[in-house]
């Protein structure tokens, strides 16, 4: 348990130039050389995209998946201020950072996956819109639910400016900002479901559902308690500090909560729908759908009892394996039990990989500098390490 629970955030301190940051830094440097080529010799230059795979790992992975991981800071909004839990408050900052940096990210990430990258302002004019089109919702809302985070974030930023007057105004209209905080990404992280409805018969029974909507949903909730014991036991070991084990250990009962939920609904759709017995039968996407499953249930072993909610090791591997759990929903849907027809067929690319690498990358920079030079974390006297 931290210290001092209800210190006011600070920044960390240190020097910014470790083994870390230059090992992330060269592959977010080395991410922006295959972008710039990309962007000047085309898609096919650097990705295995094809006419029957129009999307690879930089929609699923960069975008579908790390916008799910980007959830912290919806989650524990949800807790902190629509259930007014407030003694969850301290983990909002740094939830909030960490979804900033993944949706930020993920937003730029739709670009360079666009044929016409250059034509990417169509979305913002309504000329260009097709109102029954998911594609548009889902870009609309992730583009306005970034604007919004660096709103709910900026406060931080005028403390470390001392432009408290600024601040202060800033919060009498931040409960609005708020409200849009936890609205729209319930609105795309639906809607990412739903692009896979429209998809029919493209996507395997295990995973094509109309309940898809509800699905993503509740994986994406769960997702960010997930990262959030992630993160939270990745800086604390990093930074030398005190584990926040009082917030954490209730936090995980919530994301057991959730996740129960999410079974129950995902069991009574493949049951309501005669699916599961695809799941017994002797099939790569059999395989898959039982490595996510198994993903989703372990948790309940790892942190099932009051004891080990109090285990820091155990939140951390419980956070790693609901990580897993979503991540391998959401590959199953879009590749591995994507199947567009005979004669097609997709393996990212080295370039590929190396961008999606470099995004992860350019996601532990950024948090390592803001929370470096800026109050986010509680402040605490601790002896920054290597991170």
């Amino acid at each position: 348990m931290s210290s001092h629970p209800h210190a006011a955030p600070a920044p960390v301190g240190g020097s910014l130039i470790n083994t870390t940051t230059l090992v992330v830094g060269a592959l977010v440097a080395l991410m922006a050389g295959i972008i710039l080529y990309r962007l000047i010799y085309g898609l096919g230059a650097v990705t295995n995209l094809n006419d029957g795979y129009s999307w690879g790992i930089w929609i699923a992975v960069d975008v579908v998946i790390g916008s799910a991981f980007a959830c912290g800071g919806f989650s524990v909004a949800l807790l902190v201020y629509i259930f007014n839990r407030g003694h969850y408050h301290p983990l909002v900052r740094p939830a909030l950072l960490a979804s900033l940096m993944g949706y930020t990210l993920a937003g730029v990430g739709v670009i360079f996956d666009l044929g016409r990258w250059w034509n990417v302002w169509h979305m913002f004019w309504p000329g260009y819109w097709n109102p029954n089109s998911v594609m548009l919702e889902v870009a609309l809302c992730i583009t306005a639910y970034v604007f919004v985070m660096w709103i709910e974030f900026s406060p931080v930023f005028l403390e470390k400016l001392g432009r408290t007057d600024i601040k202060g105004k800033l919060e009498k209209v931040l409960f609005f900002v708020i409200a849009l905080g936890v609205l729209l990404p319930a609105m795309h992280q639906s809607s990412l479901g739903t692009l896979l409805v429209v998809a029919g018969q493209q996507v395997h029974p295990l995973w094509q559902t109309p309940a898809l909507p509800l699905i993503y949903l509740l994986t994406a909730i769960t997702m960010g308690y997930g990262v959030v014991l992630f993160e939270s036991c990745v800086a604390s070991s990093a930074y030398r500090r005190s584990i926040e084990t009082h917030l954490l250990t209730p936090l995980a009962k919530v994301m057991l909560g959730v996740l129960a939920a999410y079974l129950v609904v995902r069991v009574v759709d493949l049951l309501w729908r005669g699916a599961l017995g695809l799941a017994f039968a002797p099939t790569r996407e059999a395989l898959f759908f039982w490595l996510e499953m198994a993903a989703f249930v372990a948790p309940f072993f790892i942190v099932g009892s009051a004891a080990a909610r109090a285990n820091p090791a155990k939140l951390f591997l419980a956070g790693i394996a609901i990580m897993a759990g979503g991540t391998l929903l959401r590959l199953n849907g879009f590749l591995i039990g994507f199947d567009t027809g005979p004669g097609w067929n997709y393996f990212p690319a080295a370039p590929e990989l190396l961008v999606t690498l470099g995004m992860f990358a350019a996601e532990v920079l950024g948090y390592i500098v803001i929370t470096r030079r800026f109050p986010v974390l509680p402040r605490e006297d601790a002896v920054p390490a290597t991170l």
